[in-house]
């Protein structure tokens, strides 16, 4: 079983950017495919972006597309969500996520094999 811990959530200006890390522990980092996932208050969880294993393949919900980056350093055991040109609705509390098959916005998050604590995100207008 892996262990996730996201880092660099915070208060962001409309407009601003922020970059998620999540650290992964545990079995091999690079045999997992990872996912960014969040939910905003009184809203279920939903998907953000995805990596594959070695970082080939990316998937991005279409509100982010051109506005987010995910990438993964297999070397450091983390993955990165780049976050710009922000906007209040992406104000969440944003989760890693981690799976032995590849994540796309189609998968369900309770199938996930690991989750992390998550990082709360706040964009003022």
């Amino acid at each position: 079983q892996v262990q996730l811990v996201e880092t660099g959530g915070g208060l962001v200006q409309a407009g601003g950017s922020l970059r998620l890390s999540c650290a992964a522990s545990g079995r091999t980092f690079s045999s997992y495919a990872m996912g960014w996932f969040r939910q905003a208050p009184g809203k279920e969880r939903e998907f953000v972006a995805a990596i594959s294993w070695r970082g080939k393949n990316t998937y991005y919900v279409d509100s982010v597309k051109g506005r987010f980056t995910i990438s993964r350093d297999n070397a450091k055991n983390t993955v990165y969500l780049q976050m710009n040109s922000l906007k209040p609705e992406d104000t969440a509390v944003y989760y890693c996520a981690a799976d032995l098959f590849l994540i796309t916005q189609a998968t369900p998050p309770k199938t996930l094999d690991a989750w992390g604590q998550g990082t709360r995100v706040t964009v003022s207008s």
